[in-house]
């Protein structure tokens, strides 16, 4: 079983920046893919960006791209979303996800139900 325990999130003021952490432990972290979904009040789940198990392959949503950058330190077992340029769309709570096996797809694995173990969720509040 894997357990997901992500860190960082807080309140910011529009144009800051924040760094979340997510901590893996059951599974190396090198088998697992690992992305970001978030989900503001209100709204569905969305996905922000994920990194293959090698962190050669990144994918991110058009609304982060530019402003947010995920990497990963597999020897600490840890993924990180630095996130800058905030804005008050990006407030919303922030939820690491994990895959350990993907099937072959044409598009990038950017779905919730791509990914089966979940992290408890952070809350990024960023304020105007």
């Amino acid at each position: 079983q894997v357990q997901l325990i992500e860190s960082g999130g807080g309140s910011v003021q529009a144009g800051g920046s924040l760094r979340l952490s997510c901590a893996a432990s059951g599974r190396a972290l090198t088998s697992l893919r690992i992305a970001w979904f978030r989900q503001a009040s209100g709204k569905e789940r969305e996905f922000v960006s994920t990194i293959s198990q090698s962190g050669g392959s990144t994918n991110y949503a058009d609304s982060v791209k530019g402003r947010f950058t995920v990497s990963r330190d597999n020897a600490k077992n840890t993924v990180f979303l630095q996130m800058n340029s905030l804005n008050s769309e990006d407030t919303a709570i922030y939820y690491c996800a994990a895959a350990a096996s993907l099937p072959m797809m044409v598009r990038p694995p950017n779905l919730p139900g791509d990914y089966e173990y979940w992290g408890q969720g952070t809350q990024v509040t960023v304020s105007s």
